[in-house]
């Protein structure tokens, strides 16, 4: 080692190229520098002349990319000077450790972000995950609750679900299964419903014999309906954007569908009547869901969404929670009532009256305030002192886009879809 040692410090020293060792010679003199008596070489001395020695191997390959990430697991590029003995020793099968950010990474601005939704392609839920995300990558769903647990396996990054409708009301299936899962809510969207009337290419309106779409939307252009003479038979469908497809794939010419523009050219479909909604002002509130919460903050409109329940008796619990927004001028958007999943009726005995039965609720609730503003936060610890239960769903910014009634939508059906399914 002594005479590896002193080549490489001439050859330095001299200005030379340094000469190029072998790996056996580099392991066998390190092995020698770690079997030298301490009295002859101190462990200093090991060091430096292990460093020395493998400092010495010429233009090593850059390591590769793994996810866009340099790693230092490759071996040198050439293969037969650098060869260990040692086969259970073999770099070339290393590979870095996954991480969270190899399973979902965090794009900016939502660029190639996954957003799950209901329905199929061409659907107003598709359309709302655009707005929200631009360019995101949307992934469709059969179910509501599939979109849940497509955030949830790490299968897809933000979901985009329907939780009201300016015509139809609350979607309650989705109320439930904000309470069933653990995912929250991280902003909203707005997005009007524009419907049309599709069918095959060539088939005029006189030729069909149904419309077919979901009960939503049937209902939301009934009056349309009956205004254009169509006095056929209107059937339901599981959602809009499916009930042009199923035009479309069986090639059905009696029948047509509701559902949007973007369908029929998704679909093949003609436009027979535009905008055939009754009621222009027609907008379905969506939310996005992911697995962890953004920082609420003060400098915006923000919204927070609560859940709470009482199991005690008396009457005067939404009075108490009211008078808390109330006193601290905080408004209210929402108040919806659902019935108690795990004790849906309470008992009552009266030794006047009998024994009588009442439904319990969990009340759900919109107010106008951000958790980081201070009002917030004391009227929901107010709260907290006579309820048995109360969670935020999530505190995030506003949509206060403005829309154009008049406009069609950018994708077709399924706002709607699946609405009072639950």
């Amino acid at each position: 080692m002594e005479a590896a040692a002193a080549a490489i410090h001439n050859a330095a020293s001299l200005g030379s190229p340094v000469p190029r060792i072998r790996t056996a010679t580099r392991r066998s003199a390190c092995v020698a520098a770690r079997s030298t008596p301490s009295g002859s070489s101190s462990r200093g001395d090991w060091q430096t002349a292990c460093a020395i020695l493998s400092s010495t191997n010429d233009n090593p390959a850059p390591a590769p990319k793994v996810n866009g990430q340099r790693t230092d697991l490759a071996p040198p590029q050439d293969s037969t000077s650098t060869s260990l003995d040692l086969a259970a020793v073999s770099t070339t099968n290393l590979k870095r450790p996954l991480s969270i950010s190899d399973l979902s990474p965090a794009p900016l601005h939502g660029a190639q972000l996954r957003v799950a939704y209901q329905g199929v392609p061409g659907a107003y839920s598709e359309a709302a995950a655009g707005k929200a995300y631009p360019s995101c990558d949307a992934i469709p769903c059969d179910q509501f609750e599939v979109a849940f647990q497509a955030v949830e396996l790490w299968i897809a990054d933000r979901a985009v679900l329907p939780v009201e409708n300016s015509l139809g009301g609350s979607i309650h299936r989705n109320y439930d299964l904000l309470l069933r899962h653990r995912l929250h809510i991280v902003g909203e969207v707005q997005l009007p419903v524009h419907h049309c009337l599709l069918a095959l290419p060539g088939v005029r309106r006189e030729l069909l014999a149904r419309v077919i779409s979901h009960p939503q939307a049937l209902a939301q252009c009934e009056h349309t309906l009956t205004r254009m003479g169509l006095n056929v038979a209107r059937e339901a469908h599981d959602d809009t954007a499916g009930a042009a497809e199923h035009v479309a794939t069986h090639g059905l010419r009696d029948t047509a569908a509701i559902a949007s523009a973007r369908a029929a050219e998704l679909y093949g479909l003609s436009v027979l009547a535009d905008g055939i909604q009754d009621d222009a002002s027609n907008v379905t509130r969506f939310v996005m869901l992911a697995r962890e919460p953004i920082i609420p903050r003060t400098d915006r409109p923000f919204k927070t969404s609560i859940v709470l329940a009482h199991d005690r008796e008396g009457t005067s619990l939404l009075f108490k929670v009211l008078s808390a927004f109330a006193f601290r001028d905080i408004s209210l958007t929402k108040i919806e009532s659902r019935p108690h999943r795990h004790r849906p009726i309470r008992l009552v005995d009266d030794a006047n009256v009998g024994t009588a039965k009442h439904f319990e609720y969990m009340f759900y609730i919109d107010f106008q305030a951000s958790m980081a503003d201070v009002r917030a936060q004391n009227a929901l610890a107010e709260i907290q002192e006579f309820t048995s239960f109360l969670r935020v769903l999530g505190s995030y910014p506003m949509d206060m886009t403005p829309w154009d009634s008049t406009a069609p939508s950018p994708a077709s059906s399924s706002s709607t879809d699946q609405q009072q399914s639950g």
